[in-house]
Order: structure tokens, then sequence, then C-alpha cells
């Protein structure tokens, strides 16, 4: 049985709704515009959504994409265009009446002056908002920084360890790129448990579990640091 299509036109959605698509299919847009149907007809502010996505460079996208489609229908309702428009979410909203039509400018006017209030982030980010905003009630320390991606810090490590342990040796029991492989498994699953955890000492299986279990350990260390 196939999955409903999604009609950006039809009941504002209430609950959790999963969109299933392919990249370049319009996403961004329509979360756009269904943040634009639900400040134009009264049903939040735009302080109030939250729209969260991962990494920097896919937020400042969907601001900029958000705030440009927000522009898009101010204008059109307030030019008038909107009847004619080939935009189905402009017709949508123009197919009011004159009071209901004004308050729809009005809202959409304001929430592109409250802009800044929005709360588009990534999701590390919504997570430093909300530790800050818990406080001292957040078992967290006040000037904790949570890092988008600790990629640069475990290759720190893991170099840190292989050079500690490997310096001196004329034949290492592990190549670089092999420690750096142990290293990334070994951090990307936390709850995976390392084995053996009995490998005779000195054999290849002893020096890679014992990297592993050394990785995570100061990988934890120096974050918390």
């Amino acid at each position: 049985m196939s999955a409903p299509v999604f009609d950006v036109r039809g009941p504002l959605p209430r609950g959790t709704v999963v969109l299933e698509a392919s990249a370049g299919t319009g996403k961004t847009t329509t979360i756009a515009s269904l943040a634009v149907r639900y400040v134009a007809e009264g049903v939040a502010t735009l302080p109030e959504l939250m729209l969260v996505t991962f990494g920097r460079a896919a937020t400042a996208e969907l601001r900029d994409r958000v705030r440009a489609r927000f522009v898009e229908v101010e204008r059109a309702l307030r030019t008038g265009t909107g009847p004619g428009s080939g935009d189905e979410v402009v017709r949508l909203l123009v197919d009011v009446g004159a009071d209901e039509l004004a308050l729809r400018r009005s809202r959409l006017a304001r929430a592109l002056a409250d802009f800044d209030a929005a709360t588009i982030t990534t999701t590390h980010g919504f997570c430093q908002q909300m530790l800050t905003v818990l406080g001292t009630a957040g078992d967290v320390d006040h000037d904790a920084v949570l890092l988008p991606d600790v990629a640069d810090l475990e290759a720190e490590v893991v170099d840190d360890l292989y050079l500690r342990k490997y310096v001196t040796s004329e034949h290492p029991a592990l190549s670089v790129a092999t420690a750096r492989t142990v290293a990334r498994a070994a951090v990307s699953d936390h709850a995976a448990s390392l084995r053996p955890a009995d490998a005779e000492p000195g054999t290849a299986a002893q020096h890679r579990a014992g990297l592993a279990q050394a990785v995570r350990d100061e990988l934890v260390r120096r974050k918390r640091a």
C-alpha cells in the first residue's frame, strides 16, 4: 500500500508527521510554506515555531529560504497578486474574506519584523539553548559548549595515543590507518562492547582492543576538559 501524498495546501499537520522524500524534491520549500501558513492562519507566531536541521550550512540555508518565503507571500498578499498567482499557497491564503486577509497580511508582516526571534538552528544549537534556559537546573557546566562534530577531536586523540604508544617502536603492531579505523568504530557506537577483552598480550587483537578503550576514555576526558 503506497503512502498518501502530502499536500501543503491540506489541513495543517497536528502531532507527528513524517515526510519521506528524496534530495531536491522540495522538502525545504515545504517546510518554509508550512511555517508561512502556521503564522498567516494564526495557528502560531513565528517565535513559537522551531525549525531544526543538521549542520551550520544547512541551518543558514533554511533560515534564508524561510525568510525569503515569508517575504514572497507577504508581498503577494499586500499587493493583491494572490488570486492570479501561480503559487498554490498564496492562492490558498487569499481565499478568505477581506478582514481575515488583512489579518493574515499583518501576521506575516509582524513575523518578518520579528524574524530574528525565530528558532532556526542546528540540533546541537537547540540543545545548547535549552541548557542555557535551564540554568542551574541543568546538570552541566555553565560554560560547556556542545560540539557539532567530534571528528577533529577524535583524530587528535588517536594520533596522540598512537605516538605515545609506538613512537619508539620500529615495527608498530598497528598502522596509523588501522588505528584511525579502530578509533572511529569505537567512538561512533558508544554502546558497543569492545572485544576481545581477553586477547593474548602483544597480539594485534589486544592492541586494537586496548587502543579502542583508550580512545574512548581519552575522548571523554578531553571533552569534559
